[in-house]
């Protein structure tokens, strides 16, 4: 099935924030046949995101950043900051390979050389619209480390270096909390030695 299988009756704004929410009230056609009832569904427009996986290929070395999240906040996680892998919102007539350099400087310290397109996927259909493109992008992690982010946007982002061998263990260890990063590094594990290959 494709999209001329679904029959949008209405859209209704929820609210227009940092995100936009709307309701659906739609119907879509039935494996078996036929149409569903009207159906209501509240969606979260998140827009479009890059994000990227800093690899030195010289260090075997994995660039990562902490903060602060509010979805872990607002779920009552105790641990509301995360370690991930840099990413952010694509702006109006920025391509995501723009982002991603853009990104990885502001969050990193790390200028991007090579930069490998891995995939794109959504974060979470059933109930957001965020779709993401990932990257993989050749940095030097020589000179990591410190405190990064646009502070008038509040953000407070530490950057920091860690051995690839170690980032599987982290992995292995459930110590990242978002699919976006688990996704990425997976990649990497499968890619590595071809990146060490090609990009030294």
């Amino acid at each position: 099935m494709d999209r001329d299988d679904v029959e949008l009756l209405r859209e209704e704004p929820l609210h227009e924030g940092f995100f936009r929410m709307v309701r659906l009230h739609l119907r879509h056609k039935l494996f078996a046949g036929g149409w569903t009832e009207p159906l209501d569904r509240e969606v979260v427009l998140h827009g479009t995101v890059a994000a990227i996986i800093p690899y030195d290929p010289i260090r075997d070395s994995v660039v990562l950043i902490e903060q602060f999240r509010n979805g872990k906040f607002a779920a009552g996680d105790a641990q509301p900051w995360s370690v991930s892998i840099a990413a952010g919102m694509i702006e109006p007539g920025e391509s995501a390979a723009d982002m991603a350099r853009r990104e990885t400087l502001g969050e990193t310290g790390c200028t991007i050389g090579r930069l490998e397109k891995v995939l794109t996927f959504y974060s979470s259909p059933g109930g957001s619209s965020q779709h993401v493109t990932l990257y993989c992008g050749q940095v030097s992690a020589e000179a990591v480390g410190g405190l990064y982010g646009v502070a008038e946007e509040g953000e407070d982002i530490r950057a920091f270096e860690v051995s690839f061998t170690e980032v599987l263990h982290m992995v292995d260890g459930n110590l990242f909390d978002n699919a976006i990063s688990i996704v990425g590094l997976q990649w990497l594990d499968r890619n590595r030695e071809r990146l060490r290959r090609d990009w030294t």
